[in-house]
């Protein structure tokens, strides 16, 4: 029997081990909102990390990324810190008193709400590993209200919310 040439996809699913059954799993509101949420973080991350940035700028810095950031679909909040000691001790090293932004200055919350999903993640340096780590931090399931059919005093049907 003749084996049909497959696609790439189609050796990793096979390699993987993958059934169609899983294939055909509907991505889910959550799955959409923590992707999102990870995606704003690492455009924050490679857009801004480089930024010339000093003691007098840092707060006008944090502001702009706040902002940047809160354009995008399904932001619901953003919270932007710099170290300011790190831009001090990096600027008193450089003869023109600034230096650039780094992924071991920032710590930023970001909270996205995609239909009933509400995602909190956080990028901030972690000393142990050396290294600016995102994360989710919470995801809450918002309930959403029920509708319910009642009849009225005429008898004819109503929806309620």
């Amino acid at each position: 029997m003749e084996k049909k040439s497959l696609n790439v996809e189609e050796k990793v699913k096979e390699e993987r081990g993958l059934k169609a059954e899983e294939e055909e799993k509907e991505i889910s509101d959550r799955d959409k909102a923590l992707f999102e949420a990870g995606i704003k973080l690492g455009a924050l991350y490679h857009q801004f990390i480089g930024t010339p940035v000093s003691t007098e700028t840092v707060e006008k810095l944090e502001r702009a990324i706040e902002r940047s950031v809160s354009l995008q679909p399904w932001v619901s909040s953003v919270e932007v810190k710099i170290d300011r000691e790190k831009v001090r001790m990096c600027e008193n090293e450089h003869q023109f008193k600034y230096c650039e932004l780094s992924g071991e200055m920032l710590d930023v919350k970001v909270v996205v709400e995609y239909e009933a999903v509400e995602v909190h993640a956080r990028m901030k340096y972690e000393e142990e590993m050396d290294y600016p780590l995102m994360r989710v931090e919470k995801v809450f399931l918002k309930k959403r209200k029920k509708s319910s059919t009642k009849s009225n005093a005429s008898g004819s049907m109503t929806n309620t919310a």
